[in-house]
């Protein structure tokens, strides 16, 4: 497949700026596989077409306050994003340092007075390993001097306090994103206890994402681009619910294109899941074979991003491009605060 068959023209006002409130009041538009149909709901009304003894399965993952900014010892500023920890090492972290090239190994970075920072090797793209030094702990040091890191498509620097906790699903419990799972962007308290009475579990895995997520696709054959590893878990007892579900006759309904990436990546060639914990690099493009998602809750994507190659893979590329041009008509939000969808 064509780089140009992921295309498609979004005028600008289509991209949301702030979080729908009530989150369950967004609008969510349901595609049925089988016939081609569509039908225009609000995402109050997901339990609508799910069933008893089917299973949202969601990602409990926390964005990081993953932005920061520090100072060179020549007082030059330094704007850096943490990808992820490096594995047994103390603090050292993979990062993303804008205008990378300015920044050489060996450059010390100054934070905050209880967090510094040192260039220990360099990595294509702009990437770096930082080691830190910090006084006391490292995490509360982050979350008292980071920043959000917002999609470029949203305002930058305002409003800040919206996306503390409006860019974080209900879910979120272990930190280590650097972008939400933003499907579950859309489930407030009052949806879950309403779901969870027609008979529907939630079951948690964590995805962190990380840069992959929201890479573009640059080569002119998307079959060419790679994915950036991503960390993820699976815990036995998920592992085991997701199977016995799906044993019953009921539906595994990914939220998310995290959730996809996490469940295919565990799946045997069977669609059981097997506890898992490590990284994943799974790239899933039209062609793939779906092991363990019955349907799909996602939001509309970018053009030229491996989230909407994923979604052609699980919808067809037709149906989902028409029901993108029918959305836009309908003035649906796209992108991380927009609205979602239900792919069944």
């Amino acid at each position: 497949m064509r780089i140009d068959d992921l295309d498609y023209h979004l005028p600008k006002g289509h991209i949301a700026q702030y979080p729908v409130e009530p989150r369950d009041k967004a609008r969510l538009l349901v595609l049925k596989r089988g016939g081609g149909e569509e039908i225009n709901t609000t995402f109050s009304h997901l339990g609508d077409f799910l069933h008893e003894g089917d299973a949202l399965v969601v990602n409990d993952t926390r964005v990081m306050s993953a932005r920061l900014f520090g100072y060179k010892e020549t007082q030059g500023r330094v704007e850096i994003l943490l990808l992820r920890k490096v594995p047994e090492e103390g603090e050292v972290w993979e990062c993303l340092v804008k205008r990378g090239k300015r920044v050489k190994m060996g450059t010390r970075i100054q934070f905050a007075p209880d967090l510094t920072g040192e260039v220990v090797s360099n990595g294509p793209g702009g990437k770096k390993r930082i080691t830190f030094d910090h006084q006391g702990s490292f995490q509360e040091i982050i979350r008292s001097i980071g920043h959000v890191p917002l999609p470029p498509y949203i305002r930058q620097g305002e409003d800040e306090e919206i996306d503390q906790e409006g860019y974080q699903t209900i879910f979120a419990r272990h930190e280590g994103a650097v972008a939400a799972p933003t499907a579950g962007l859309h489930f407030t308290p009052e949806l879950v206890r309403a779901i969870e009475k027609k008979g529907i579990s939630f079951i948690h895995l964590t995805l962190h994402v990380g840069l992959g997520s929201f890479q573009p696709i640059r080569a002119e054959e998307v079959e060419d681009h790679q994915l950036e590893p991503e960390y993820y878990h699976i815990s036995p007892t998920s592992a085991e619910a997701i199977n016995a579900v799906r044993a019953r006759g009921g539906r595994a309904c990914a939220v998310g294109t995290t959730v996809v990436r996490a469940l295919e990546s565990a799946a045997d060639d069977g669609g059981t899941i097997h506890p898992r914990e490590g990284l994943t690099d799974l790239y899933i493009y039209p062609g793939y074979r779906f092991k363990s998602v019955d349907a799909l809750i996602t939001n509309f994507h970018l053009p030229r991003s491996t989230l909407l190659l994923l979604v052609f893979a699980f919808g067809g590329r037709e149906f989902i491009m028409r029901a993108y041009q029918d959305a836009m008509r309908e003035g649906y939000g796209f992108y991380s605060y927009g609205d979602g969808m239900l792919i069944m």
